[in-house]
C-alpha cells in the first residue's frame, strides 16, 4: 500500500526553484530533474521505511541522476517532505525546520 505524499512550502518552493535553475543551464534539464524527483517519491511511496533514519524521525532518499535528497517523515497516514535539499548544502540550514 503507498502513502500520499505531502509537502511543506518550503519544500515545494525548493523543489520548484530547483527545476527552474537546472532548466536554465540547460533545456529539458528541469524537466529530466522533476523526473527523477517523482521517480523517487514513487519509491518513498511504495516503501519509506527502506530510506535511512538520519536524525530523529528524518528520513532522506538520494536521487539518483542528480546530487539532492528529499528529506521526510513517515506520519501514520502520509509521509511529510521537509526538504528537497542540494547535498552539497550545508546542512545546519536543515536543522531550522
Amino acid at each position: 500500500m503507498s502513502l500520499p505524499i505531502v509537502f511543506r512550502r518550503i519544500a515545494k518552493a525548493e523543489m520548484d526553484e530547483s527545476i527552474a535553475w537546472y532548466d536554465n543551464q540547460r533545456e529539458r534539464l528541469g524537466s529530466e530533474l522533476a523526473l527523477e524527483i517523482d521517480r523517487t517519491l514513487a519509491r518513498i511511496s511504495q516503501n519509506p521505511g527502506q530510506f535511512p533514519l538520519i536524525r530523529g524521525e528524518i528520513r532522506r532518499a538520494l536521487l539518483r541522476r542528480f546530487p539532492y535528497g528529499i528529506y521526510f517523515i513517515i506520519e501514520t497516514d502520509r509521509v511529510v517532505v521537509l526538504a528537497v535539499f542540494h547535498v552539497k548544502r550545508n546542512p545546519r540550514l536543515l536543522e531550522e525546520r
